[in-house]
């Protein structure tokens, strides 16, 4: 469709008229000012609705009103992108971008995106009403059909589907072409290099711990870490997971989103070691209390020793 921003190129094929044709742009009003024409309104059009209507207005003026319309100079394209994507919301795109370039300019998929049922809603004409057709993005990215990616038109609505169960190869050929390249995560609790940590998109839970140098031994209850994780309202989900090196990428140990928090909660020996570290800080023994600790946990276990 046509809208302000445009530039196109109106050439007659009457020779004599040449002199009548030539750039011109469509103006914020969303009318364009023609030779002989004055003031016309060709937003909502396409090009061949466009040349149509223009060849009848020059039909009453000229005897010959052949003539061919082109778009030189496309106007930015804004579409909006909602539904299950990192970052929804209205978007500035380059001309002739598709859905998957919308897709990963929104920041990609989330682990719930349903790729084989993408909604593209677009203006059917002036009159405000709207069309609406059921993509598969799979489709693109397992067989390349570009049918399925067509080129985005200004005030073009994409809304990704959601859904529970991503099968394993839409998931895989998913996260490797529409999911962010990088995430950042934060990892605090008994984990040997705390903080924020840049990692690559949909690094497994498992892994994340190991890039922050993994659970503190002794410290760390490795059957107790937490991910924590904001919706995009705001609400906080609390899961916990069981730290295990051996796990694959599974609902065991979940691919991870940016913005997420990883917590390693303490043990029971990590604990003790806490509250003695607490009582003894201000009065300047911290490492005392470690000792002390270290020490009844060596007493502990050779009196268990010694009873058996």
């Amino acid at each position: 469709m046509l809208g302000p921003g445009d530039g196109l190129q109106l050439t007659f094929l009457d020779p004599a008229a040449k002199e009548i044709g030539g750039p011109f742009g469509i103006l914020p009003d969303g009318t364009s000012s023609l030779p002989l024409l004055g003031s016309v309104q060709l937003t909502g059009l396409t090009i061949g609705q466009a040349s149509r209507w223009l060849s009848s207005l020059y039909g009453k003026q000229l005897k010959r009103p052949q003539l061919y319309l082109t778009l030189i100079t496309p106007r930015p394209v804004k579409v909006s992108i909602i539904g299950e994507v990192e970052k929804p919301g209205l978007y500035p795109l380059p001309p002739f971008s598709t859905p998957v370039s919308a897709i990963q300019q929104a920041g990609g998929i989330t682990v719930n995106s349903d790729i084989r049922k993408v909604t593209l809603r677009r203006q059917a004409g002036i009159d405000g009403s709207q069309k609406q057709a059921t993509l598969d993005i799979s489709q693109v990215l397992l067989n390349g059909n570009q049918l399925q990616n067509p080129v985005l038109f200004d005030g073009d609505t994409l809304i990704i589907g959601f859904t529970k169960e991503v099968p394993a190869e839409i998931r895989e050929i998913g996260a490797s072409n529409l999911a962010p390249t990088s995430i950042s995560v934060t990892i605090l609790g008994e984990v040997k290099t705390p903080g924020s940590v840049s990692l690559p998109a949909n690094t497994p839970l498992v892994e994340a711990i190991f890039r922050a140098g993994g659970p503190v031994r002794w410290r760390a209850n490795k059957n107790q870490v937490e991910l924590v994780r904001f919706s995009r309202d705001g609400k906080a989900t609390r899961q916990t997971f069981s730290y295990n090196d051996t796990t694959n990428l599974s609902l065991k140990n979940p691919p991870l989103r940016n913005g997420d928090t990883v917590i390693v909660k303490s043990s029971f020996y990590g604990k003790v070691l806490n509250a003695f570290s607490d009582i003894a800080v201000p009065i300047g023994a911290a490492s005392s209390a470690a000792n002390l600790v270290n020490t009844w946990y060596f007493y502990r276990n050779w009196n268990n020793n010694n009873n058996n």
